[in-house]
């Protein structure tokens, strides 16, 4: 059915203006004043504004981490990124030695079938490269348009690549359209420095932070955003937490390198003392990297405003905290990794960010959308509001003040990493290619309804492009 959006303010990451806009087929059919059709559904949008929908780009659904499974799938994952305005999200696919590429997307593909709610995509990771991986990333670019690719630099023994293998992936991508992106913590010392630790009997859930210090972080990153300058391709540094790893980036973007960074609302709005807590309550906070010391936030937010970094991912990866995180009582080692913000992306940055001044409402839509589609290949079908797009579109009240809780989100782990806490901006209203996901704060979607996206090459001249077109330049 036709829809027309009326009286809503619109806000691209460039423009902020009232029109309206009709839905038909899927797509943004047309913008402008006074639009009427007799077929069309008229939605009242006013004191509201109208986003486009967001997109995550960083997502662990239904992975397999320490010995358990995060609880969240496809169709509980997505359902709570609905809620939180998020239309699109990109998974990270684990893949496992020895074995191809295309398996590991098999398996994804498997994992996410008739599950989820709004349109998704994958990210493929290169644990190993030899002449059989390397010949297959141009294949799964071209045939399945998987065009991102990551390496772990951390988790050593499990997860973790060497050297070779990210600079053979960074060449690769180079040639063949890919964006390589890095968990980028140096595992070889985290292993010593967890091994001491734990010989000295310090296994409280703190010792995860201690045990992974900033200055591996910046490491890794400087180490990563060099071998991509060598072999002069494109890099994305996954959830950046501290100083050491913004001054990395921004020292590799000054010199022209296609160097990226994204961060994550939880290294915005809490830090290490969480980690630190009685009764073992510090393991709801344990994921890789770490929280940072808090002096850390201001500095992503200057990172975040001066355009260092680029975009807001969730690292959505949750576990319940009853008989999951406590598998690593007496042992933090253990305490599978990772915590539940699909759902609070979106809010808490228009809430910290925006309703504190610390960014612009257009770049809030550039961080939470519009750069994310831009470098995974999604852009202009999605991330911005404009006649052709997929009509993903968020009906925003930014005065509605709610409290964080696991009472009322709808992720299906048992507590919440942000309870109590209070913000102002919420989603109302949710549609996914023109369909109605959300529909006044209750689900009305369906599982299956979302589509894979086979997404485009990394294109840095196009990104540069749409770069100077945004700015004027």
């Amino acid at each position: 059915m036709k829809k027309i959006i009326k009286n809503g303010m619109i806000v691209t990451a460039t423009d902020t203006y009232q029109a309206d806009i009709l839905i038909e087929n899927e797509k943004v059919k047309a913008i402008g004043q006074g639009l009427s059709d007799v077929y069309a559904e008229v939605i009242d949008a006013s004191g509201l504004y109208v986003f486009p929908g967001g997109i995550d780009p960083h997502t662990h659904m239904e992975m397999p981490f320490g010995g358990t499974v995060t609880k969240d799938d496809f169709e509980t994952g997505t359902m709570a990124a609905a809620h939180g305005g998020t239309t699109t999200i990109i998974d990270f696919c684990l893949t496992e030695k020895g074995k191809t590429l295309k398996n590991a997307l098999s398996t994804w593909h498997q994992k996410s079938k008739d599950k989820s709610v709004i349109d998704y995509g994958f990210h493929l990771q290169i644990v190993e490269a030899n002449e059989s991986v390397l010949e297959e990333i141009p294949v799964v670019i071209e045939e399945e348009g998987v065009t991102s690719f990551k390496v772990f630099m951390a988790y050593k023994n499990v997860l973790q690549a060497d050297d070779e293998t990210l600079y053979q992936t960074l060449t690769t991508a180079k040639k063949h359209g890919g964006l390589v992106m890095v968990h980028a913590e140096n595992g070889d010392v985290i292993e010593h420095l967890t091994k001491e630790a734990l010989r000295n009997g310090n296994t409280e859930p703190i010792y995860h932070a201690l045990t992974r210090p900033p200055e591996l972080e910046g490491e890794a990153t400087g180490r990563a955003a060099k071998l991509t300058a060598l072999a002069d391709s494109q890099l994305y540094v996954v959830h950046v937490t501290c100083k050491e790893a913004v001054e990395q980036i921004a020292e590799a973007r000054s010199k022209g390198f296609n160097v990226f960074g994204e961060t994550c609302p939880q290294y915005l709005v809490l830090d290490q003392s969480y980690l630190d807590q009685p009764d073992f309550e510090g393991a709801k906070y344990v994921w890789s990297p770490p929280l940072r010391d808090k002096s850390n936030q201001e500095v992503l937010w200057n990172a975040l405003k001066s355009g260092q970094l680029q975009t807001i991912g969730s690292d959505h990866c949750s576990f319940d905290f009853d008989g999951q995180k406590d598998l690593g009582k007496g042992d933090f080692t253990k305490i599978p990794n990772g915590g539940p913000f699909v759902e609070d992306r979106f809010s808490v940055l228009f809430s910290e960010g925006v309703k504190k001044g610390r960014i612009s409402i257009n770049q809030f839509v550039d961080m939470v959308s519009t750069q994310s589609a831009k470098l995974f290949g999604l852009f202009p079908r999605k991330g911005t509001i404009a006649p052709g797009a997929d009509a993903d579109i968020v009906l925003f009240d930014p005065n509605a003040e709610r409290t964080i809780s696991v009472d009322t989100h709808h992720s299906a782990v048992d507590y919440s990493a942000l309870e109590g806490m209070k913000v102002t901006g919420e989603p109302v209203t949710v549609l996914s290619r023109g369909e109605y996901v959300v529909k006044d704060k209750e689900f009305v979607g369906k599982p299956g309804a979302g589509k894979f996206l086979k997404r485009e090459k990394y294109n840095s001249d196009a990104l540069q492009r749409q770069e100077e077109t945004a700015t004027g330049r």
